[in-house]
């Protein structure tokens, strides 16, 4: 079962470590994501990062959506993390289980603007998350469970 897509330009860090797995309990977490397969670096830093109980697996955006569409992640309370909106839609839109899109960290930049305190995108993100409204999918800001969720308009 899909518990949270999260999007994060952390990737793994405390703010999921701490206070979402505490409050979902997942026994594997996913990050999808097509550049940080190949940096073995950064993946070993994320091993280091995970609780204990819980499983770790880093696949690209393509691969996850394969594994997670054959069934093959059903046994899973899962938690899928991702670098960037883009990602974040095209598994949304490619996933049936995916329900909806958690904004948690996106990086500032020349192209982006705040829709929040740390989550900024650019006019291309906010169309495509406005075609997963579409879809009939929930897009909402929200940095840790504790904190009140706010919908994505």
């Amino acid at each position: 079962m899909i518990q949270l897509l999260r999007v994060d330009h952390r990737l793994l860090h405390g703010q999921v470590v701490f206070s979402w797995c505490s409050q979902l309990n997942p026994n594997c977490i996913l990050i999808a994501d097509d550049n940080i397969v190949n940096d073995s670096v950064r993946i070993s830093a994320l091993r280091l990062g995970k609780p204990n109980d819980t499983k770790l697996v880093i696949k690209n955006v393509s691969d996850s959506i394969s594994a997670i569409n054959s069934g093959k992640t059903d046994k899973y309370n899962l938690i899928i993390i991702v670098p960037n909106i883009e990602e974040a839609v095209t598994l949304a839109k490619n996933v049936k289980q995916i329900t909806s899109i958690n904004l948690g960290g996106t990086k500032a930049n020349k192209l982006t603007h705040p829709i929040s305190n740390m989550v900024n995108v650019t006019d291309e993100e906010e169309k495509l998350l406005r075609e997963v409204i579409g879809l009939g999918k929930e897009v909402y800001i929200q940095a840790v469970p504790s904190e009140q969720r706010r919908e994505f308009k």
